[in-house]
């Protein structure tokens, strides 16, 4: 795939270009309003449409080594998190701009790898403060509001921005108060008491309109003259913190560390409805499917246990998505049990079947005839002979099929579910016999008819028995939906569960095919966020609020960093043997304001690409208004509560409804947000420190003229 061509200067460090050309490339991505991109192939001439940082790194030659790196690196915050990864691409741009910008200043690089990992332990040390306990949100669950009511809300997006929805608000009780003590200790969302606003500046929070139809221009201009207007910004999260609230983090010379401690003073979440409001970045229809299907199992959890003793808990293995193009979107729904698809020539034998429960085999590994388990060893010097010629008539095969009929029908078994690749010629004969076989299973699904049918996986047919078999399964069609509208052929969707299962499918539909990988991304990304929120028990305040903090923290520390390199510098001439200590005093405010850079430009393109800012330059004003005024306070940390507070007591509606009460809080998951942040950080000092030679001039190597002209084509 082409990518667009970048300046690449050949007197400056390459691999660091190459992450920032790459990292531009997904720039779109970040914020509440994404822009999708068409990835062309000029070799094929062909073209695919994508909408996140994932499938735009699978959509690229990324054949260098600095490619290989960045892929690997979104791809593991992928597979473990499923979210943060269009953060960790932008932070990897712009904080290799801010390493290259060190070595332009001539920062030594292990000065640059040193205060960067120093500064961003910083920031992580920070912004502990704005995480949001989350307690109890299943207590009340039954009498509770559905997601429905999300449909109601206007998001939040930061102390700067709101997004206003459809319809009217509901009003949710926010009692987000000032926190800003007029004594010298400050108390943290989470009940942990931090610096004195004497010694710390905490971060203030920025918040990004997300369609600037329903933000007039009145409002825009009001949000730059007035600190206190804070719309809803960022529907997006991304996700880091994992240091616990109690950890404290030793800081090297020159950096804060936390002080003294008090009776904390608590905020938390225990609405299962404004967590999940506040974890949709703006994306209601995902959020709301995943809502239903979390009540879902909360049902059958009741079910399956009566009077609880135990707490319930959101099992996200248990949950599957079933992609069905062709369809509105309105199809969209979430159906207990396990839905599939078969082919059309099985449709008599669902109609005899699904009027009665159906005995189960499940098979562990392929259902074929040369299928062998993991570390099977076959037999060595053995030979068969075969003297009756009639036999040889036969195929090994279809002897090993009738084999595994004969097995079935001593069992009675109508439906073989099998995790690997079943034999066509098998499921041919099976549906001829009236029995159903259902291949490439998850081993998920697996379990759990197991568990409800009583069954138990085996690997081999011949391995059945009486013991083995699971009872009660019911097979049906899904919907009745005429397969003339649905993209799919010679294939239907059928429904197989039984009582007690605990297993949910999410239907997605969607009339446009090309959309439908994206839809079923966004929706996982949802349910991870909420997995992840419920299983570490705390949240981020959203809206830009820990990235802000991030900023106006580093910048203090350049601040003083700066004050103590002239106390050192002054007798520095006098203690020649503490050159390395004054190399490091010397060069860190100038490092920590590259990186602090870093998060002001993700703050910026995150505000821009909400729309309601015309350039960059003008959102990155923007920030560095409010930036001031955190400073000026004398405590970040508090003066994005007092915004928080403000937003949410109803005090910025101006402009953009006259109905509008309350704002959502937007919330942000702590550990895929760190991971993400540290990944971006880790790969920027791999990069610098493994190709630190600098090219300082072309030398004798032999390079063409477009090269020479100082551009480079990827």
């Amino acid at each position: 795939m082409v990518m667009a061509c970048r300046v690449m200067n050949e007197k400056r460090h390459m691999g660091l270009q190459q992450l920032a050309s790459f990292a531009e490339t997904g720039r779109t991505f970040l914020g509440p309003v994404k822009s999708s991109k068409f990835i062309i192939d000029e070799e094929r001439h062909e073209s695919v449409l994508i909408s996140s940082t994932v499938r735009l790194l699978e959509s690229l030659d990324l054949t260098s080594a600095v490619g290989q790196l960045l892929s690997e690196a979104v791809q593991a915050q992928n597979n473990t998190y499923r979210t943060g990864t269009n953060t960790l691409l932008f932070l990897v741009g712009a904080w290799s701009s801010a390493a290259e910008e060190c070595l332009h200043l001539g920062v030594p690089i292990s000065l640059i790898v040193s205060v960067m990992s120093e500064g961003l332990d910083s920031c992580i040390e920070e912004v502990v403060s704005l995480q949001v306990p989350v307690y109890n949100v299943f207590d009340h669950m039954d009498n509770t509001k559905t997601f429905s009511g999300f449909e109601t809300f206007s998001v939040s997006l930061g102390p700067f921005h709101q997004i206003p929805s459809d319809a009217g608000l509901i009003q949710k009780k926010h009692n987000l108060k000032d926190v800003a003590s007029q004594s010298l200790t400050i108390y943290s969302l989470s009940g942990r008491p931090v610096k004195s606003p004497k010694l710390f500046r905490h971060q203030a929070k920025v918040e990004v309109d997300k369609d600037t139809s329903q933000t007039p221009q009145t409002l825009k201009n009001s949000l730059l003259a007035d600190t206190c207007c804070r719309k809803s910004i960022l529907i997006h999260s991304r996700h880091f913190n994992r240091t616990d609230n109690n950890q404290q983090i030793s800081k090297p010379d020159g950096f804060l560390e936390q002080h003294g401690a008090a009776t904390p003073k608590t905020y938390r979440c225990n609405d299962l409805v404004e967590l999940e409001m506040g974890l949709s970045h703006g994306d209601h229809s995902s959020m709301k499917l995943v809502d239903n299907a979390i009540r879902l199992q909360y049902q059958n959890a009741n079910m399956q246990q009566g009077n609880r003793t135990m707490p319930f808990m959101f099992d996200i293995s248990r949950i599957f998505t079933y992609c069905l193009p062709g369809l509105p979107e309105a199809f969209s729904c979430v159906c207990p049990g396990y839905i599939t698809v078969t082919s059309i020539s099985s449709t008599t034998l669902i109609k005899e079947l699904q009027n009665q429960p159906v005995r189960v085999v499940l098979i562990e590994g392929d259902l074929t005839e040369n299928y062998r388990h993991l570390g099977f060893n076959k037999s060595a010097n053995i030979k068969t002979v075969l003297e009756n010629t009639k036999v040889q008539q036969d195929s090994s095969e279809e002897l090993w099929i009738n084999h595994v009929l004969q097995v079935l029908s001593k069992f009675n078994v109508n439906l073989v579910l099998a995790q690997g690749n079943v034999s066509d010629y098998l499921i041919e004969k099976c549906i001829h016999s009236k029995r159903l076989v259902i291949g490439s299973v998850n081993g998920n699904v697996m379990q759990a008819f197991a568990e409800a049918s009583g069954a138990v996986q085996v690997a081999y047919v011949t391995q059945v028995n009486e013991n083995c078999v699971g009872n009660g399964v019911h097979v049906t069609f899904w919907g009745s939906i005429p397969l003339d509208v649905v993209d799919m052929v010679d294939r239907m969707a059928i429904m197989l569960k039984t009582e007690g299962i605990n297993l949910v499918t999410v239907v997605l539909t969607s009339p446009v095919t090309a959309h439908m990988q994206a839809k079923e991304d966004r929706f996982w990304t949802c349910a991870y966020r909420l997995y992840y929120a419920l299983k570490e028990q705390k949240v981020f305040l959203g809206g830009g609020a820990v990235e802000f903090l991030c900023l106006s923290h580093l910048q203090i520390l350049a601040e003083q960093s700066l004050n103590k390199r002239n106390q050192v510098c002054s007798g520095w001439l006098r203690n020649t043997s503490s050159w390395l200590a004054s190399s490091l005093a010397l060069y860190r405010p100038t490092v920590l304001k590259c990186l602090a850079s870093g998060w002001h430009r993700y703050l910026s393109t995150l505000i821009y690409n909400t729309a309601s800012y015309s350039s960059e330059f003008e959102a990155s004003t923007f920030i560095q208004h409010h930036l001031q005024n955190a400073i000026d306070s004398g405590s970040p940390s508090s003066y994005i509560l007092n915004e928080c507070s403000k937003l949410n007591s109803g005090i910025f509606n101006s402009g953009i409804s006259n109905k509008l009460e309350q704002i959502a809080r937007v919330y942000d998951i702590v550990t895929p947000k760190i991971e993400a942040w540290r990944r971006a950080l880790d790969l920027v000092l791999l990069v610098l420190q493994t190709d630190s030679e600098i090219i300082t001039g072309l030398g004798h190597t032999q390079i063409n003229s477009q090269v020479s002209e100082g551009f480079l084509f990827l």
